[in-house]
């Protein structure tokens, strides 16, 4: 294993190990408050935080977030089954997210998997989930709710909003593992154009020293003349007979 791929490891499996004590706190947190709000309120008992808007409110809801299904006798039992399934699934997902480094998305499953964890001990324990924030809006009054439910819904609108606004973001979810995958397929396909480069650089070496070749030739002294014999002049002898017959005649 290279240093730099032991490297991401390390830091995907820190990353996994954050998310999880993140979780694991805000259960723990989300059952402190509940274990509190049963120990100090009688049920469907309220407490005014801020008048006429917001207060503690104990109600036991066997449905779902914002008492989804709390009127079914079946709905207890079908939202503990989803809620295991959904806290696993959601997990395995969490562990691919930190294993390509996608923090944002890590978080979102962190958070989904929190609140399902958190009401999911609820069903298990007590068959209901203790619910206790209660916002009043004039006449109209939200679904009571608790931390487990914000944790679950946070979470979800972090992923719808990945999925809608940063599809690229999510689609490194199915894709490589991590940048460096995608880096080696770089390094890959440069190193499949190398070979033509080469090529083409090894033809210009060549035609440069064909060239230069061509041109030592042309600067090359001419091959000597073959000697050519001496021009012999004619030689004029005088014969002394000649001369004396010239004297006579004088």
């Amino acid at each position: 294993m290279s240093k730099d791929k032991k490297h991401g490891s390390i830091r995907a499996m820190e990353l996994m190990v954050l998310y999880v004590f993140l979780m694991l706190f805000l259960v723990v947190a989300d059952q402190i408050v509940k274990r509190a709000i049963d120990f100090t309120m009688e049920y469907q008992s309220t407490v005014p935080v801020i008048d006429n808007f917001f207060s503690l409110y104990y109600v036991r809801n066997t449905g779902s977030a914002f008492s989804f299904l709390a009127d079914k006798e079946w709905g207890i039992t079908a939202l503990t089954a989803i809620s295991s399934v959904m806290g696993v699934l959601v997990i395995v997902l969490m562990g691919i997210a930190c294993k390509k480094h996608l923090k944002l998305l890590g978080f979102a499953f962190c958070l989904i998997a929190s609140g399902a964890f958190g009401n999911l001990i609820d069903r298990v324990y007590w068959k209901y989930v203790i619910d206790y924030l209660r916002f009043d809006f004039g006449n109209y009054t939200f679904p009571i709710f608790n931390l487990a439910d914000i944790c679950a819904v946070l979470g979800t609108a972090i992923l719808m909003g990945i999925i809608i606004f940063g599809a690229k973001y999510f689609d490194a979810f199915w894709g490589p593992s991590d940048k460096k995958d995608k880096k080696a397929k770089k390094a890959k396909a440069v190193k499949i154009e190398e070979p033509e480069e080469k090529e083409e650089q090894e033809e210009t070496e060549e035609s440069g020293e064909a060239a230069e070749e061509a041109g030592e030739d042309f600067e090359e002294e001419p091959e000597a003349l073959p000697e050519r014999a001496p021009v012999r002049s004619a030689q004029i002898s005088f014969r002394p007979g000649n001369l004396i017959e010239h004297d006579d005649e004088d």
